[in-house]
């Protein structure tokens, strides 16, 4: 994006974002889709993740109620501050964006402060990577907390009615179907397909994924109705991408590669995904009308 598409990108967002009303939710999701000015994606993000409601008249008070619950809520465990903070600090050794040292307590309260309202949630080291977005493009501390709040409510609804063996299961089978031979030289290779599959669709590629590239990939995520839903052909978009380099790899750097992803062009990746959903949905129709 040159110049000048940048700053007219910028301009629309700011005339919805001003509106003195209502927000267009419609139109906010339709330019997301496309990618979010880095300055403004947190204020993007909590009308796109339903933490603040489109209606401006609510805006304040809404925002001070938030403030409150979030103060109140206990953010003390010593055990697990402690795991946190290692996972912390060998993130913060992979991620420059977020190297400032505010940046761990902050981890700390918004991890503790969720499993602590949530007591059937472990602790697990991916909640740092699936905190750490929020954490970079939110200023509030609290709104950080309810962004991924919010995310992580929607992720384990996801799961009640779609387990991951189920979900791995099907993904291997469309994996087979679109890129047969990257998948027989996976088997070659005598790569486990379940350690970095299970992950890639569990964590929403956080882990694995370059930083500046994840935020991105959730500016759209967050647009969509059914992310998760869709989120399988993103992967299979991004294993189509490194193909051929993936092919050329024996297996100990194919499962560096795959657990540490390259530099992506993610505005292609994303478009090729969609295509990849369309053509799998169309094939799909065709099979069953031949029945």
């Amino acid at each position: 994006m040159d110049q000048d598409e940048a700053l007219s990108n910028l301009n629309d967002y700011n005339e919805i974002l001003q509106s003195e009303v209502y927000v267009d939710l419609e139109r906010l999701r339709m330019l997301a889709r496309h990618g979010i000015p880095t300055q403004l994606r947190g204020e993007v993000w909590k009308y796109l993740l339903g933490v603040q409601q489109a209606d401006r008249s609510k805006e304040l008070s809404s925002s001070k109620t938030r403030s409150c619950e979030y103060q109140q809520m206990s953010k003390t465990n010593p055990e697990i501050s402690k795991r946190i903070r290692g996972e912390v600090t060998r993130y913060q050794r992979r991620v420059p964006e977020l190297k400032n040292k505010h940046y761990a307590e902050t981890f700390e309260n918004i991890i503790i402060a969720y499993l602590n309202a949530n007591h059937d949630i472990e602790y697990s080291p991916a909640l740092v990577f699936l905190c750490a977005p929020f954490i970079y493009a939110l200023e509030k501390e609290d709104d950080a907390y309810f962004c991924f709040e919010r995310m992580m409510q929607a992720s384990e609804e996801y799961d009640g009615s779609n387990p991951l063996k189920e979900r791995v299961a099907r993904f291997m089978t469309l994996f087979r179907y679109v890129l047969p031979e990257l998948c027989n030289c996976f088997e070659e290779e005598e790569v486990d397909s379940n350690e970095w599959i299970t992950s890639w669709l569990q964590h929403l590629l956080a882990k694995e994924m370059q930083f500046n590239h994840l935020v991105r990939l959730w500016d759209s995520y967050f647009a969509m109705n059914d992310p998760l839903e869709f989120h399988p052909f993103l992967c299979l978009s991004i294993l189509r991408f490194a193909k051929e380099s993936l092919e050329d790899l024996e297996q100990s750097e194919i499962r560096t590669m795959l657990l540490r992803l390259p530099s992506l062009n993610m505005n292609m990746v994303i478009a090729d995904a969609f295509n990849l959903r369309h053509e799998t949905l169309e094939r799909q129709m065709i099979e069953e009308g031949d029945l």
